[in-house]
């Protein structure tokens, strides 16, 4: 199967906005991400923030990540050791935060979204681009990145690659053609 994601499910809904990932009132005080990780998602449900653990994968309805255009609400995710957001869909400036703090967003069918609870076990094959739930024994088809951002997003992000390589992966010959 390659390349693998492999984690329990924390299940959310549909418009999951970014002042329910991070509550305006910590955007303000701090960008420090193990900070805003202890308040992530506490205006969903004051339990989560102590109940995420890193390597969990956030399973969500659709526009996830919707409303303010600040990196607070992905870097609360990451903070909290979350790396894969399995989603509907996202909100166009969510997604791109995700790829740029190396968060991976995977788009997959509402029909598989619906299948899962939280606990579930949740396995994202990058090389077959699926989505698997093992504990309903449930598979869809998955939308990544395309490979030249995928990239970046598997070493960490758009900054850390660029930090790493001193150049961006869309800069790659390689890439040009994918």
């Amino acid at each position: 199967m390659g390349l693998v994601f492999r984690g329990r499910a924390i299940r959310l809904g549909d418009d999951v906005n970014t002042d329910e990932i991070i509550s305006y009132k910590y955007k303000g005080k701090t960008i420090d991400e193990k900070e805003l990780a202890q308040h992530v998602f506490e205006d969903l449900d004051p339990r989560l923030p102590r109940m995420i653990r890193p390597g969990d994968i956030i399973v969500a309805g659709r526009n996830f990540g919707c409303g303010s255009s600040r990196e607070h609400a992905a870097l609360a995710i990451r903070g909290a050791g979350v790396r894969v957001i399995v989603a509907e869909s996202f909100a166009r400036i969510f997604y791109r935060n995700a790829v740029n703090l190396g968060i991976l967003p995977v788009e997959a069918p509402r029909s598989l979204i619906e299948e899962t609870s939280t606990g579930d076990t949740i396995v994202v094959s990058v090389e077959d681009s699926k989505v698997y739930n093992e504990t309903r024994r449930v598979a869809a088809e998955a939308r990544l990145p395309p490979p030249w951002l995928l990239k970046a997003v598997l070493e960490g992000g758009v900054a850390a690659y660029y930090k790493k390589y001193k150049r961006l992966p869309w800069m790659e010959k390689d890439t040009l053609r994918a």
